[in-house]
């Protein structure tokens, strides 16, 4: 780093895991940091997914890892071989926080708590110099072109060498990713993808009956799949007043999302029995029952009762109780139809955001120069499980070097469109 450039700022906008990451690069790089965040502390998001155990990242290969990303792997993997599962691990030792593998190969820290790590990490940076600025929100650039930031005070302009945008997604506005940005981005020709939801649950349209007694009841041990799809995921949700939820939907949600945008409707398929065969169902269920009702003679020979004899009830016609056949293959493949994904801000996570063909290899705007793009704001997304985590503070890197070796080449008088150093 040239020494001129030790009294040259970035300013970060976004206080989540992307933004700290490009703030922490940035200011070990020598620069002035400046932080701003729209909510009264750093990583609100971060702190409310750790309640109930911080899942930091997975354990998998790196080939498995990546195919996470889907259509934007791509993109993603270059973040990931910078800073990917382990780097994430080492990085946590750093502050302290030692990590464990649990089930399904997911990692969290040893105390599966969220705000220790994030104490320390917020220690870290303020040692290294980074100024946090809370309660500031972002409204664009004026017409000279410094940051507009609508304060307590009231509004002020910040001028910076380099800006690391790193402003979330559209999911969970109350603490802070409400999309605010998209407008005032757009408006200055940043092509940006309309933010739909992510890691989010899907409405049904049950029956009175069903939301009445089995609403809050956890599905478990049962595989789900799109309809047509050759295989599908064992996992477990939970039926909702309006539909499904939970751990296995979100792992599908970008594709029935993408289903029901294209069809109307997206036909999800759950195997109830995933223990069983079709022969052996149809067998049991063709079993003499004797003076037993359909619904004893179920439990006993299938084991289906509770929520997944409810599910059976709420989607297979009367007749096809009296039809062995159909009946089990409604059992291994029950066609819950979904007809649209809960709103937005009841989501995890959010998907579209800042176009990757607008940035270069080290996320800034090809169009507004010096400015960089992290996070949860870019046009990718990722299911939970560590994914989303991981891809959020990888990218925050990528961005935080990069303003960096902007500065640096600004500051050599390199001109700008000979790009930056990789």
């Amino acid at each position: 780093m040239n020494p001129a450039d030790e009294q040259r700022s970035v300013a970060v906008v976004g206080g989540g895991p992307a933004g700290l990451m490009a703030a922490e690069v940035a200011s070990a790089a020598g620069l002035r940091v400046d932080l701003y965040d729209a909510m009264a502390s750093c990583g609100r998001k971060f702190l409310l997914a750790g309640k109930g155990g911080l899942n930091l990242t997975h354990a998998e290969p790196f080939d498995a890892f990546a195919s996470h990303y889907g259509a934007r792997r791509l993109q993603v993997e270059p973040w990931l071989r910078t800073f990917g599962a382990e780097a994430l691990r080492d990085w946590a030792r750093g502050l302290g926080v030692e990590t464990f593998v649990g089930s399904s190969d997911r990692v969290f820290p040893s105390d599966m708590k969220a705000a220790p790590l994030m104490r320390a990490w917020l220690r870290r940076l303020r040692a290294q110099g980074v100024r946090f600025h809370m309660h500031h929100r972002c409204l664009g650039w004026t017409g000279e072109g410094s940051l507009r930031l609508a304060t307590p005070q009231g509004e002020r302009a910040v001028a910076a060498d380099a800006v690391v945008l790193a402003l979330g997604g559209g999911s969970w506005a109350k603490l802070g990713s409400d999309g605010a940005w998209v407008p005032w981005l757009a408006a200055r020709g940043v092509a940006v993808a309309p933010l739909t939801p992510s890691n989010c649950g899907f409405d049904i349209g049950w029956s009175e009956h069903l939301r009445a007694h089995h609403a809050g009841a956890a599905v478990k041990s049962v595989r789900l799949r799109l309809q047509g799809d050759a295989s599908g995921r064992i996992g477990e949700f939970v039926v909702t007043r309006h539909g499904v939820e939970g751990s296995a939907i979100y792992a599908l949600s970008a594709r029935l999302r993408d289903e029901i945008a294209r069809s109307g409707v997206a036909i999800l398929e759950v195997d109830l029995a995933p223990d069983k065969s079709l022969q052996r169902l149809i067998d049991e269920i063709d079993h003499p029952r004797g003076s037993r009702s359909m619904g004893s003679h179920l439990a006993s020979r299938t084991g289906l009762k509770g929520v997944r004899a409810a599910l059976l009830r709420e989607v297979v016609p009367a007749q096809d109780y009296a039809d062995p056949r159909r009946l089990a293959a409604a059992i291994k493949a029950l066609p819950l139809r979904l007809i649209a994904p809960r709103p937005i801000d009841e989501a995890i996570s959010s998907a579209g955001g800042v176009r990757f063909d607008g940035l270069d290899e080290h996320l800034m705007i090809r169009d507004l120069p010096g400015v960089f793009c992290a996070g949860e704001m870019l046009d990718w997304e990722a299911p939970t499980g560590g994914y989303l985590l991981t891809a959020c503070m990888a990218s925050g890197r990528i961005a935080g070097d990069g303003a960096a070796k902007w500065i640096s080449r600004r500051a050599a008088a390199v001109p700008a469109e000979q790009g930056i150093d990789a």
